[in-house]
């Protein structure tokens, strides 16, 4: 069964239409910083110092990974395909008076305005499930990073119980986490979810093969479930430290997403 992130089933989001709800072809952006979003940077920072480090943001949304990598140290770069969320992530940068963010840009993944081997860490949270060509995004990322560079990718995880990009059910968008819909055939799931692919633990070698891309680690990252800490604070705690265990055990390959380390090694 060919998996949602072969490129020759691959569903094109941008096909949606002009029309269709943004979180739906692009997805939702971190509005705010709360303990979730601290793990994934701590996370990030396991495997890669940020500290006068050129990083970008690919995908940024409105900024909050950015202005988080420049307070690490970072001089970084935003980029997304929607301008009004690079507006307000400019916004957000200069109401906050943020140092070491050296600009956003509008650009797609596939064609990166960026001379080779300029940048030392790319970042995709949660984005390239979006882009219209995952395996074209990654080519671009490897000629972008210079050779030792890192990138890391979270990506929604094929097995994990919920679709979490909502479903087009009779032509209509229904928003919210949707049980079991990774777990139906390619065809199916992918009518359900034509904006948003899901991944399987190999996908990830068979994407870049043919670039000087190698896995340096590949794992599984749980929900931080800050929204329902918010509403029920014990509750909430209780079920992240579950699935905080869960990730150091064979119940990691359900997690949400994806955590890969890429990085370029040229051959000698």
């Amino acid at each position: 069964m060919t998996g949602p992130a072969d490129s020759s089933t691959a569903v094109d989001p941008h096909h949606l239409g002009e029309h269709e709800p943004e979180a739906a072809r692009l997805g939702n952006p971190s509005y705010v910083w709360r303990s979730g979003q601290e793990r994934r940077l701590a996370l990030i920072e396991r495997y890669v110092p940020l500290t006068g480090r050129r990083v970008l943001d690919l995908g940024c949304g409105v900024g909050e990974y950015v202005r988080a990598f420049a307070r690490r140290g970072a001089r970084v770069l935003g980029s997304d395909v929607a301008t009004s969320r690079l507006v307000e992530a400019r916004g957000r940068v200069a109401a906050t008076q943020t140092d070491g963010v050296e600009g956003f840009l509008a650009a797609a993944g596939e064609a990166l305005p960026f001379r080779d081997a300029t940048m030392d860490v790319i970042v995709l949270n949660e984005v390239i499930e979006h882009v219209a060509d995952d395996r074209a995004t990654l080519r671009e990322i490897a000629r972008v990073l210079r050779p030792g560079g890192t990138c890391v990718l979270y990506a929604p995880n094929r097995l994990y119980p919920f679709e979490t990009h909502g479903i087009y059910w009779r032509g209509r968008y229904i928003f919210g986490n949707i049980p079991l819909v990774n777990w139906l055939p390619d065809a199916l799931r992918n009518r359900l979810v034509p904006h948003a692919r899901a991944y399987r633990h190999g996908d990830w070698a068979r994407l870049i093969a043919g670039t000087p891309l190698r896995i340096v680690d590949q794992t599984y990252v749980y929900p931080g479930f800050d929204n329902v800490e918010e509403r029920w604070r014990r509750v909430g705690r209780i079920v992240r430290r579950a699935c905080y265990w869960a990730e150091g055990n064979s119940l990691r390959r359900f997690g949400i997403s994806h955590l890969v380390i890429l990085r370029r090694e040229d051959a000698r």
